[in-house]
């Protein structure tokens, strides 16, 4: 790669902790985002886990780049003391392996249009994380996933308004975006004071997960508008192309040539295809 700072979930190349370094060294990828490590949520990881993969980062020279959390993803019925018990865990984590970025969402609800008293409820929750983010000296990192409250741009950047400060920031995560039904160019306009991490993720029309810069995600455009605005912050490769059953169909000149068989092969496309996009803006 020639951007440094490109990580990714390399939970999507093979459950097992080796494989994914292993790939990550051969693609010369010096960082990932880790969420499942040997079968095990990153949430979950026992000390002796943690421990051992900490040693598996020495031994490959891999870093963290965000920890890939699952909080935030659960319903607003669902009972918080034990999440936020969870999450402080997970800032335990964070800080064990040496970052100080977490990715984490703003809740489910049960459908339909979000209430008032609803979006109070999530801002009260993600207050109370923000709050312990600043003791402990993490950034929390909201990713726009679909169907939690802050899943378009207008609920992001009211997110935004009420908490954004050294600890609580946004991911943007493009292809979330289009699978909304989100304007990704409008909704990078709205956020871009706020976007301190890249997801690299790109969907069609349809919402089916395509390599960036083969869908209608704006990736391209976007990054280049970043950059341009001097941004020097993580890409990280989300490519959720396994299940893309339209992949052997796509036009993509020779990157689909003598590539590695199962969830390494369609990473390294995801890789290929973000270089490719990197060498045309990073000239």
């Amino acid at each position: 790669m020639n951007y440094l700072k490109v990580s990714g979930f390399s939970d999507e190349i093979a459950p097992q902790v080796d494989a994914q370094f292993q790939a990550l060294n051969r693609l010369g990828i010096s960082y990932f985002e880790p969420r499942g490590v040997n079968g095990v949520n990153i949430a979950d990881l026992s000390d002796e886990e943690r421990e051992a993969l900490k040693a598996k980062m020495a031994e490959y020279s891999i870093k963290v780049s965000s920890i890939g959390s699952p909080i935030g993803k659960i319903k607003l019925e669902d009972d918080f003391a034990p999440h936020f018990e969870r999450f402080k865990r997970v800032v335990e984590t964070a800080k064990y392996l040496g970052t100080k970025y977490i990715r984490i969402f703003s809740f489910y609800h049960n459908g339909g249009e979000w209430t008032e008293q609803e979006r109070a409820e999530v801002l009260k929750r993600l207050e109370m994380m923000v709050e312990y983010a600043k003791e402990q000296d993490v950034v929390l990192l909201h990713e726009n996933e679909k169907d939690i409250y802050g899943d378009n741009a207008t609920r992001c950047k009211d997110l935004m308004d009420n908490l954004y400060c050294d600890n609580f920031k946004a991911v943007f995560d493009p292809a979330n975006f289009v699978q909304c039904g989100q304007d990704t160019l409008e909704a990078y306009s709205v956020l871009k004071p706020y976007i301190e991490y890249m997801h690299i993720k790109d969907a069609e029309e349809n919402g089916n997960v395509v390599p960036a810069g083969y869908g209608i995600g704006n990736v391209e455009a976007i990054l280049k508008a970043l950059f341009d605005n001097g941004y020097d912050g993580f890409l990280s490769l989300e490519p959720h192309l396994g299940s893309f059953e339209g992949l052997a169909a796509l036009e993509i000149d020779d990157k689909m040539e003598n590539l590695p068989e199962g969830g390494e092969g369609t990473f390294t496309l995801a890789v290929n295809s973000l270089d490719e996009i990197l060498v045309k803006i990073l000239k």
